[in-house]
């Protein structure tokens, strides 16, 4: 059994009960609660220059005027540790008068799911109302993808690469562990705040490979692209209905790494690391991002921004706009966000175990 299949398999197990008392509370509740006058505080655990800010920077204005009474929606940037300070602070906060929310993302997710001892945060105590699927991008400077044969990685296998991490238990994780699944020789410089961060570094030349979250891929490195100082090298790709990955739709002319693993020797796309990684590619990229409602939300606030969320995404031009911003990725509400939580939340032991061997091996970081 395919190790997606396995991991939805225990997704829906895991939510079938939620999504179905989501679905009675949506209907025997739907009183809502007013916020005119009133300013949301939305927090993100990462930096102003990376992915989820885009997201949040993106959402945050249509989301004041789909709530009710328009409240002002401010984006807070909380960074640190890679996500687990503004996490941690978050689990601290109790429900009040819905005006505070928090944006998670994968790397919020990866710490959580390997038992990071400075996780003090669990998912189970929040409330999910927008789950955003994503996709990456990792690139190179011109002169090292002129060196590609084709989708063949190999003639890389000889440079030697900087690239700036978030950490070991990080998002991170998916494109390091690619990247040495190609042979790669990849030194991360690590403790960069956000993505946009490693972005930087590539630009004034202290890092010569990177990724970036679609979001940012097509806002912070297309000009990159179009200037010349910027090569992609593939995506990440996208899950097809049957669990197997395609070219993302963001994408449709760029290569998965599944592709230019079956062209490069050495790289295998079966066996207990093409698993590992796609397991974390699945736990980190289809639900890459979420937003959720402190502990102890009132039912009448969770369908109220369910219910705004609803809205921003019933507009005539959510598609184009967020086309452009976000990239063509699923945008789920109610029962598919408690769905995506889930598979963000959740991967096999025998994933988790590979990968918290190979952090051990490859970075020196015990989680056992």
């Amino acid at each position: 059994m395919s190790t997606f299949k396995t991991t939805r398999r225990v997704a829906v197990g895991l939510v079938a009960a939620a999504a179905a008392s989501f679905s009675l509370q949506a209907q025997a509740g739907g009183h809502g609660i007013d916020l005119e006058g009133k300013t949301v505080e939305w927090i993100i655990p990462f930096s102003e220059t990376g992915g989820s800010a885009k997201w949040a920077n993106f959402y945050a204005p249509l989301l004041s005027e789909a709530l009710p009474g328009q409240p002002t929606v401010v984006v807070k940037f909380m960074p640190g540790a890679g996500s687990t300070k503004g996490a941690n602070f978050f689990q601290e906060q109790e429900y009040e008068d819905g005006t505070l929310i928090f944006g998670s993302s994968g790397s919020t997710q990866f710490p959580f799911l390997l038992g990071d001892p400075r996780v003090n945060y669990n998912y189970g105590d929040w409330n999910v109302v927008l789950a955003s699927g994503t996709g990456g991008v990792a690139y190179l400077p011109p002169e090292l993808a002129a060196k590609m044969d084709g989708l063949n990685a190999a003639p890389l296998q000889g440079e030697d690469f900087i690239y700036g991490n978030q950490g070991a238990t990080r998002l991170d994780l998916v494109p390091t562990l690619a990247w040495e699944m190609l042979g790669l020789n990849v030194e991360s410089v690590m403790g960069i705040k956000g993505r946009g961060d490693g972005r930087l570094m590539f630009e004034r030349g202290e890092a010569n490979i990177d990724y970036q979250t679609s979001s940012s891929f097509l806002s912070g490195v297309t000009p990159l692209v179009e200037a010349g100082t910027a090569v992609p090298m593939m995506s990440w790709g996208a899950l097809d209905a049957d669990g197997n990955i395609v070219r993302d739709p963001t994408f449709p002319d760029m290569p998965t790494f599944k592709e230019v693993c079956e062209a490069t020797d050495g790289c295998e796309t079966s066996g207990e690391k093409w698993d590992a990684w796609k397991a974390f590619f699945i736990a980190g990229f289809p639900a890459q991002k979420m937003v959720f409602l402190p502990k102890g939300a009132s039912n009448d606030a969770i369908v109220t921004y369910t219910k705004a969320f609803e809205e921003v995404k019933a507009r005539a031009d959510f598609a184009e706009i967020s086309g452009k911003r976000l990239g063509k990725y699923p945008q789920m509400t109610g029962a598919a966000a408690q769905t995506a939580l889930a598979s963000g939340t959740s991967v096999t032991p025998e994933a988790k175990s590979f990968v918290v061997n190979w952090l051990q091996e490859k970075y020196g970081v015990s989680l056992n």
